[in-house]
């Protein structure tokens, strides 16, 4: 059949629906309901079945999804505890009836017209994110959705209904959100550094309280104070979400963003007596990023990048007063010869870093390209011409590639000290 879904009852439903009536240019992903059918009859009509708990199809030209009216049943805790019903007396009302907001409870019918039990649309109107039903307290994952939506439309004037945040919080109260698997968590976190606000994504697990329980790592700097000479803002949760605000200028890599999300955390851990100074917060802040990250199983190229910004990003900010050996011994760890793009990435972290921050928020960092200029005046040594050197004195070859290694790195210390005193000698 050429067009099977003429044979069907469908309606589109979800982003392409809701973009659309925000005002949206953007190109969503088209989503569709099927009514009164069967997965025999999807089947027989050339459809795909992809689902596993419910009835998906791939639809057999277009490739867009396709799926059966449900209906579902709360039977235990977390996103899991479902039993769904797909039988084709499922109306299209019931169905929208089981989804997270209202902005994502409309369908829209072959001829245009809007099936809107929840009001939506005027939700949308009046830039509102709301619960489309108390079926949203029965999973946690919209809690994470909710607060990735309030990121995602904060800019088109979007806020969360008083009325959703405490239900938010209520779940959060019964302990809904212990039943969240970590993947899932890391998933919403993932695709919300990946997006617009993160901050808001933040300040809205905290507004609910979600934010204890998802991530205490970063729930902790809020209260924490700073020096006030160095961190106008105070707060170190504030520090955080101006961080997060700066990167966002600076880049959408979300491992770049990761890594500032938790630079910090070492701050938490300052003793009460010492505050507001932070001494070797970059050294106390890598347990609880491996703690973070074991517990949401966070890949191990974020985990591995965001320590190695958690434990230099103090010394990134001081390199224009380092010796030579300590500034190449940087370029080392943070893994420059091996990965120049690392050096890119570290210093946004840094810049971010520096410009999250009350009153520097368009600061510069000028001592941050001291980074580029070392580095560029290190890997400018001939390699080859020193390894060729080595190989032709006699020495025992197992501990030729030593030796070409300290070779190496004598030079570029030479290089870098030359570097520095011409530096020296211009200011």
């Amino acid at each position: 059949m050429r067009n099977p879904e003429r044979a069907l009852e469908v309606y589109l439903v979800g982003g392409a629906v809701r973009d659309r009536l925000i005002g949206l240019n953007t190109e969503s992903d088209r989503d569709w309901m099927v009514v009164g059918s069967s997965p025999e009859q999807m089947v027989e009509l050339g459809f795909r079945p992809i689902g596993s708990d419910f009835p998906v199809f791939l639809h057999p030209h277009t490739h867009e999804q396709y799926a059966l009216a449900r209906t579902e049943r709360k039977i235990g805790r977390g996103y899991h505890g479902f039993v769904f019903n797909c039988d084709p007396d499922v109306s299209v009302e019931e169905d929208l009836g089981r989804r997270d907001l209202t902005m994502n409870a409309i369908a829209e019918d072959k001829k245009g017209n809007l099936i809107d039990p929840f009001g939506g649309a005027a939700d949308i109107e009046n830039r509102i994110i709301r619960h489309a039903s108390e079926a949203f307290r029965e999973d946690p994952v919209r809690i994470l959705r909710t607060a990735r939506f309030a990121a995602r439309f904060r800019g088109q004037g979007f806020s969360v209904a008083e009325q959703t945040l405490v239900m938010m919080s209520e779940m959060v109260d019964n302990g809904e959100v212990d039943a969240l698997i970590p993947e899932r968590i890391w998933q919403e976190l993932v695709n919300a550094l990946a997006g617009p606000n993160i901050a808001e994504f933040v300040l809205t697990l905290k507004r609910c309280k979600a934010l204890k329980s998802l991530l205490p790592e970063i729930d902790k700097l809020f209260g924490i104070p700073q020096t006030a000479k160095y961190h106008p803002e105070i707060d170190t949760g504030i520090h955080i979400l101006m961080c997060l605000d700066a990167v966002e200028k600076i880049t959408d890599d979300p491992m770049t963003r990761f890594a500032v999300l938790v630079h910090d955390l070492g701050k938490a851990e300052t003793p009460t007596d010492i505050l507001p100074s932070h001494h070797e917060h970059e050294i106390n802040g890598l347990d609880p990023i491996v703690g973070l990250c074991e517990r949401l199983k966070v890949p191990v190229s974020y985990r591995q990048f965001a320590l190695m910004v958690c434990r230099h990003h103090l010394e990134a900010h001081r390199i224009a007063k380092m010796k030579p050996g300590k500034v190449l011994s940087i370029l080392e760890k943070i893994n420059a010869f091996r990965s120049p793009e690392t050096i890119k990435k570290f210093k946004q972290c840094c810049l971010a870093d520096s410009r999250g921050r009350a009153g520097y928020e368009n600061s510069d960092a000028p001592h941050l390209d001291l980074l580029d200029e070392y580095y560029r005046v290190a890997i400018s040594v001939d390699q080859a011409g020193i390894a060729a050197q080595v190989k032709s004195r006699t020495i025992p070859e197992t501990a030729m590639g030593d030796q070409i290694k300290k070779k190496i790195r004598e030079k570029r210390l030479q290089k870098i000290s030359q570097f520095r005193k011409q530096q020296q000698a211009i200011s």
